[in-house]
């Protein structure tokens, strides 16, 4: 076969590969057929941790590298990667074969996660942004709005106080300091799903006691 029959064999094999294809390229592993890969989901709803270990061990990879498209930050891809499958393994028996097949339920699941992420991102970016401009200078020397942010000072104190001291720690550091959870986690010394719960939870906590005091005010 001369060069052009080669490169055109080349170019029918990529057209023709899947997304199985390209999850197993490695000769060494087989094919997976979508009854396995269904198989694989319903064992890990039972609690079963092998089979989320080969689950994770054959998509990490494709959500990592959709994440990365998605946020442009490795660090933030990984935190992606990792609330994914989270989420896989407390959703696992919510998967319905009907719905779609197992890879394209995480990859949903891993687009949604990196544009809540990227979304995070840039609103952390304008608030940051605006807090430092001429305009919010000349709002903050308003009586009124002077006013409300002092009220404002003592709702949020006082919101505080239902945190536990970890979860105060956690906050604090993380926003703060304008720090990442991994960040975040190394400055603590404590594991980063540690850290990433009691921030999770401490939020919860202050949106609920915040709701309140508006109610009441």
């Amino acid at each position: 076969m001369g060069p052009e029959g080669r490169h055109n064999a080349a170019a029918s094999e990529r057209k023709s590969s899947t997304l199985g294809q390209l999850l197993y390229a490695d000769a060494s592993r087989t094919f997976v057929s979508e009854k396995d890969w269904a198989a694989l989901v319903q064992r890990v709803a039972t609690g079963d941790e092998a089979a989320f270990h080969v689950l994770y061990e054959r998509t990490h990879r494709i959500v990592f590298t959709l994440a990365v498209r998605i946020v442009n930050n490795r660090e933030s891809a990984e935190e992606v990667t990792l609330d994914v499958f989270h989420d896989v393994w407390r959703r696992a028996a919510t998967y319905d074969a009907a719905g779609g097949s197992v890879v394209g339920w995480i990859m949903n699941q891993a687009r949604s996660r990196a544009i809540d992420r990227l979304r995070f991102e840039q609103r952390k970016k304008r608030v940051n942004s605006d807090a430092h401009s001429p305009v919010s200078v000349a709002v903050e020397r308003d009586p009124r709005t002077t006013f409300d942010i002092r009220e404002q000072g003592v709702l949020l104190r006082d919101a505080l106080k239902v945190l536990t001291p970890d979860e105060r720690r956690a906050i604090e550091t993380a926003f703060f300091s304008d720090l990442t959870y991994g960040e975040v986690a190394a400055r603590l010394n404590q594991p980063l799903g540690t850290v990433k719960t009691r921030i999770r939870s401490g939020l919860a906590k202050l949106r609920q006691a915040l709701g309140q005091d508006l109610e009441e005010s």
